[in-house]
This record gives structure tokens, C-alpha cells and sequence, in this order.
């Protein structure tokens, strides 16, 4: 469902993003692993168009995101890093103006809603608006709405931020499962959500990928695995 090949993002002289390649399919929920400033949200913005790449390609179900830019958004659900929400609305309300974003109306838009708010366990604060929401809430918000339109592929950057250990254990509960009949790639820096939720993992550092593959392949214990091949900030690049 997303494949990217020679993937290349350049700010000025810095390579944020520096010529990797990799393939997600249906049924696969891939760990997108790396240390901050790693090129992980740069990728994930190549991904669903946010960013256009230096070089290289990416697709969506077939669709390349520079050159059919609104084919490939139509099967991508995205939860951006700090996602944003209009906060004077409720969460009903936000919920029903992306379900309209995303082409759906009547019976077609409460069913969404009302999926996307029992997969996200927001039925407690439906009528509230947004923001009067803890930080966990509102970004079960943001991640209901990459979820309204039931999206093939899911790209998550940071799925779990600010949440608590209850409300992480959902979502990587719900991630699993959604991972069973879509594409998902989710960022994070937590090597605990690897074995949590993640049939493979590949991990990136400085713009470039060093290692991939399930759980088991990287190694035991990972955090020691993650630590010996990638570079700390201190060391110049």
C-alpha cells in the first residue's frame, strides 16, 4: 500500500531525509524508530503530501502523492505530530466537520462518528469542547479524526504522545487491531510499543535507515540494539 523508494528530503545543505526505501502492506503495522531530529515526521510528511520529496517517490494504493496528490490522500488516515483541532468546537462537532471534509453526509457521516468516537473511547466527552479537554483527550481527538473516513493506510506520527499509561495501552491495543486489515506506519521514540504493536520496525538516524526488521530480528534487549546503532545528539553529525 505505500511503497517508497530512494526518498530524499533536503532543507538548504541538511539532509533531513537522505535516500531511504521501504514498503508497508495491508496487514502490517510498521515502527517508524529513531532518536529526535532522526527524519522521522520529515518522512511522514513526504508520505501524505505535507512535504514534496527532493527526489525519489512515494505511492499510496498505486498512486503516486506528487503526481495524484488527491487519489493518494483519499486512502490516508493522518495523525500528524502536535496534531491541531479548532478548539471551540466540540468534539462532536470537530468529528462531523472532518467526517464532511472527507465527502460524507447523513447516515453516512453519524455512522463514522460514532465508530471513530467508540474506537477512541471519547463517548465521556463527546458534548465538550475541545478546549476543555485534557491533553489525552484531545489528542484521541486528533486520532479519531485520521480514523473517520476508515481509511487503507494509517500514518501516525507519535499516536501515543501525552497520553497516560491507560490510554497508551488502548491505542496500541487499537492499533494492532486496525493493523490487521490496513496499512499503518506509526513514528515514535518508545521501544516499548515495538513488541506492544508492531509486526516490524525499522529504524532511522540522521535521514538514513540503519537497521529493520520484526521485533525478534533487531535483537533482544532493544533499547540496547537502539542505543549501539544510532548516534546520540552530542556527536556531530
Amino acid at each position: 500500500m505505500i511503497k517508497i523508494e530512494n526518498l530524499m528530503k533536503a532543507f538548504g545543505a541538511k539532509r533531513a531525509v537522505d535516500g531511504i526505501s521501504f514498503n508497508v502492506e495491508r496487514g502490517e503495522v510498521v515502527g517508524f524508530l529513531g532518536p529526535n531530529g532522526s527524519g522521522k515526521s520529515t518522512t511522514m510528511r513526504m508520505i501524505t503530501g505535507y512535504y514534496a520529496p527532493t527526489s525519489g517517490t512515494v505511492s499510496v494504493g498505486g498512486h503516486d502523492v506528487v503526481e495524484s496528490p488527491l487519489a493518494a490522500k483519499r486512502l490516508i488516515g493522518y495523525l500528524p505530530e502536535n496534531a491541531a483541532a479548532y478548539t471551540d468546537m466540540t468534539v462532536r462537532g470537530f468529528l462531523e466537520f472532518a467526517a464532511e471534509l472527507r465527502g460524507l453526509s447523513g447516515a453516512a457521516k453519524r455512522k463514522a462518528v460514532g465508530r471513530a468516537v467508540e474506537r477512541c473511547f471519547l463517548a465521556s466527552v463527546l458534548h465538550q469542547s475541545i478546549d476543555t479537554l485534557s491533553k489525552g483527550f484531545r489528542h484521541r481527538t486528533c486520532l479519531a479524526q485520521a480514523l473517520i473516513h476508515d481509511p487503507a493506510v494509517l500514518v501516525l506520527d507519535e499516536p501515543t504522545d501525552g497520553l497516560d499509561p491507560n490510554q497508551k495501552h488502548e491505542v496500541r491495543n487499537l492499533i494492532k487491531e486496525l493493523g490487521r486489515s490496513k496499512a499503518v506506519v506509526f513514528s515514535t521514540h518508545i521501544l516499548e510499543e515495538v513488541d506492544a504493536a508492531c509486526t516490524r520496525a525499522i529504524i532511522i538516524d540522521r535521514g538514513k535507515i540503519v537497521a529493520q526488521g520484526t521485533p525478534d530480528e533487531l535483537g533482544r534487549p532493544l533499547d540496547e540494539v537502539f542505543r549501539r546503532i544510532t548516534l546520540p545528539d552530542t556527536v556531530n553529525a
